[in-house]
């Protein structure tokens, strides 16, 4: 099982969702929990094309993850 960093955002319009270490691997909807399904669909559907071109399948062991709060 491969497991990916996902980074979603609130927009103005909704929410938008991308794989860091899968470059142009992303999605937009009008909730969280439509953003989570269509990123975890794009996600397949991203890595099911990187096989059949016959590229290396990523690992996301380098992506780290940190919240920083300003005052």
């Amino acid at each position: 099982m491969r497991k990916y960093t996902v980074i979603i955002e609130k927009t103005s319009d909704g929410y938008c969702a991308s794989v860091p270490v899968l470059p142009g691997c992303a999605a937009m909807a009008d909730t969280k929990k439509e953003v989570e399904q269509l990123i975890y669909e794009a996600i397949l559907f991203h890595l099911e094309g990187m096989e059949q071109e016959g590229l290396p399948i990523p690992e996301d062991n380098e992506t780290e993850v940190e919240t920083l709060v300003f005052a």
